[in-house]
């Protein structure tokens, strides 16, 4: 996190396999290329990235775990209201097909397709794109939040499945001076 004080944001070369494109748990140039880089061309949204690496400078190890928890729900999962909707602008949404577009077929929490590799590789999956999904990251049934610091901080990151809960700022402005 402390890049980002210099303005520089680190790049992966990985790229998901073809057998999994909804959902990978790990950054992939997908991730970076849909999800970080266009929001880093919006003054308002480098700013917050930058002031979340300044908040760690000199921080304890406590700290930056708390600070790492709010980059996690804001860059990564974040939400942010436009024209009175709620829109995902979290690079972790944004290259996930499967956590915006999400359908399953029971009513349990969505987790990630499950993938196997054959000489054809071929999707399986507990989703169907006939029914709306009850818990999608802009359905009206996902838990979402307004953003405060002191309460984001101490929740649960899930990174091999979709989130539980989102949290939502006003504006890259707003979530920028909660963080101060």
């Amino acid at each position: 996190m402390v890049r980002h004080r210099f303005r520089v944001f680190h790049c992966t070369q990985y790229i998901r396999h073809s057998s999994a494109p909804l959902y990978t748990p790990e950054p992939d140039c997908c991730h970076e290329l849909l999800g970080h880089i266009p929001l880093l061309a919006d003054p308002g949204f480098a700013h917050f990235s930058q002031e979340l690496g300044l908040q760690s400078l000199g921080a304890s190890d406590e700290e930056v775990q708390k600070l790492a928890t709010c980059y996690f729900f804001t860059v990564e999962f974040g939400l942010c209201r436009q024209d009175g909707e709620l829109r995902a602008y979290g690079a972790g949404l944004l290259s996930s097909f499967g956590e915006l577009q999400v359908r399953q077929l029971s009513n349990s929490r969505p987790a990630p397709p499950q993938t196997t590799l054959s000489s054809s590789p071929k999707i399986t999956s507990p989703f169907s794109l006939l029914q709306p999904s009850p818990q999608h990251v802009l359905s009206p049934n996902a838990k979402k939040l307004p953003f405060d610091p002191v309460s984001t901080c101490n929740q649960e990151c899930l990174i091999t499945t979709y989130q539980d809960v989102y949290f939502y700022n006003e504006s890259f402005e707003e979530a920028k001076e909660q963080m101060r």
